[in-house]
């Protein structure tokens, strides 16, 4: 898959406007007017989702980012599903999963504390 593949990502991306696509953890991140709404790790693609979007993600065979931690443990992250790999192949979708993606990452930022939200956020 070609998620892993910045130009590709730039290029699929590019009708969101404003996406920022920035190295991190070993992968890269997806980031959109300074919120994070994706994540690209072992060439997988994983998209913020809300809490009412798991099942489309389940039912596409996505499972919730996770990594190996300390002790052998495993850590989950529920708010970043595993895109459907058939995105690649599909740029009206992906935006649309994409615009998704950035709209559960504004709503999880409009939820938090006065103080803990982006800089310059409007809410």
């Amino acid at each position: 898959m070609q998620h892993g593949d910045r130009a590709f990502l730039a290029e699929m991306l590019a009708p969101l406007g404003g996406v920022a696509i920035r190295r991190m953890f070993g992968g890269l991140g997806l980031f959109r007017d300074r919120l994070m709404f994706g994540l690209v790790v072992r060439g997988a693609l994983y998209l913020k989702a809300a809490p009412d979007e798991a099942a489309s993600f389940a039912a596409e065979g996505g499972a919730p980012f996770s990594y190996g931690a300390k002790g052998g443990r495993t850590t989950t992250i529920a708010s970043y599903w595993r895109a459907p790999d058939r995105l690649a192949d599909e740029p009206e979708a992906f935006v649309a999963w994409a615009r998704r993606a950035c709209a559960a990452a504004e709503a999880a930022d409009r939820a938090k504390p006065a103080g803990r939200r982006r800089a310059g956020a409007v809410v």
